[in-house]
């Protein structure tokens, strides 16, 4: 389900149908966009049987509603140089009175080594993925900024050796294996 910021009907104008039950051009729009963020309207007016005109306006409403939140583009940082250490960090967490579990993640989510927050079941209450310069400046962050908060029970910290796919994105082709010819 989505939720956009006045959960009501996204327009009239387009026929849209609440959120909930959202037509199947419009979601066939945000698949389109989620998987190629410069998909032009043409593009996507081609792929819809819609007009560009139709696309564009349905676009910008799912904008205004807040339907499409970000446009992200992914880059594969290690083949410019550039070294970023990432880790996912687990939070065990005890919750204050009154308050649930989106008062710590706020809070969390604030800070800009801070890529992602969610919400888990199982051991671990919140999951973390973190950005640095290296182990250390991680490892600091977490003993320094996550550890120290007063919700925060324990961590668990897992550093990311590599990536191979990100948001639906392989980073890196696939190794050949070539092997030696056996010979009798």
């Amino acid at each position: 389900m989505i939720y956009p910021r006045d959960k009501d009907y996204l327009s009239n104008s387009l026929n849209f149908v609440p959120v909930t039950n959202m037509n199947e051009k419009i979601r066939h729009i945000l698949e389109i966009l989620e998987n190629d963020a410069r998909a032009s309207p043409e593009e996507i007016a081609s792929l819809t049987d819609m007009s560009a005109e139709e696309v564009s306006q349905a676009i910008a409403k799912l904008e205004d509603t807040g339907v499409i939140r970000h446009y992200k583009t992914i880059v594969d940082w290690d083949l410019v140089g550039e070294n970023y250490v990432y880790a996912v960090i687990e939070l065990k967490v005890t919750l204050e009175r009154n308050q649930g579990y989106q008062a710590i993640a706020e809070r969390i989510y604030k800070f800009p080594e801070v890529r992602s927050v969610r919400l888990l079941s199982g051991n671990y209450d919140i999951s973390l993925t973190v950005r640095g310069k290296s182990m250390k400046d991680v490892a600091f962050f977490v003993a320094e900024k996550i550890a120290t908060l007063d919700q925060v029970q324990s961590t668990s910290t897992h550093f990311v050796l590599k990536t191979y796919k990100e948001d639906g994105v392989i980073l890196h082709e696939p190794e050949t294996i070539q092997r030696l010819p056996v010979s009798s």
